[in-house]
């Protein structure tokens, strides 16, 4: 690396991006990650909302971080929520399929430039059925999880780890986590407080990780105020 600082890129959705300070309430995890780790780390978030794996790779956003992304630097990989809207092809992808494929791009990208690609499941929706909060993208889940085994690389699997969150603290403050405490009407993006705890959640999930970054997590801490 030429610097000597150890850098994560993330590539994403809305459900990670940095919002505007004029935007008050909703929060991306990648907003919050630098919280619990190193100061010698620095977080290159270059997560954008509505994407999918499919269309970040087709604007060149790929190609952009692959530019910048050097040896020992990180790229971790959320994608998934855009990528089941069938509704909109240009955004879909087949996720036992191409998926899958697009996704090895990003592994391949990564490991050409010697850096270390990390996959991370969606999180969770604020969605319950018969008293549980259940996986809207159980395929796409499962698709990444054999990815992860075929090209040998960490997988932090944050939709367990965030339903497992949701499912402990109940629906009354899991809804404080989520933009429908706002305006009644978005179950998918967080406040700054769900961000928050999608972030520790991630760093979490590396902290427990084999990856030469873990020993880098600071204590992490359930709660902060907002």
């Amino acid at each position: 690396m030429s610097n000597e600082a150890i850098r994560i890129f993330l590539a994403a959705d809305s459900t990670v991006q940095d919002y505007d300070v004029s935007e008050k309430n909703q929060g991306g995890w990648g907003e919050f990650l630098h919280t619990f780790l190193n100061k010698d780390i620095k977080v290159v978030n270059r997560a954008i909302g509505g994407r999918s794996s499919k269309t970040f790779i087709e604007e060149g956003r790929l190609v952009g971080i692959l530019k910048e992304i050097e040896a020992g630097d990180y790229l971790i990989i959320q994608m998934g929520h855009n990528d089941s809207t069938i509704s909109k092809p240009e955004r879909y992808t087949e996720p036992f399929k191409t998926y899958k494929q697009y996704l090895k791009m990003y592994i391949e990208g990564a490991r050409t430039n010697q850096a270390v690609p990390v996959l991370i499941t969606p999180p969770a929706r604020l969605h319950v059925e018969d008293g549980k909060f259940v996986n809207d993208f159980p395929d796409y889940c499962a698709a990444m999880k054999e990815v992860a085994a075929e090209e040998m690389v960490t997988l932090i699997d944050l939709m367990e780890r965030s339903l497992s969150l949701l499912n402990t603290i109940g629906y009354k403050e899991a809804l404080t986590l989520f933009m429908a405490s706002v305006n009644e009407t978005d179950f998918t993006h967080f406040t700054k407080k769900g961000a928050y705890q999608m972030a520790r959640l991630v760093a979490d999930g590396l902290k427990e990780s084999n990856l030469p970054i873990a020993g880098k997590i600071e204590s992490i801490s359930e709660n902060t105020v907002f």
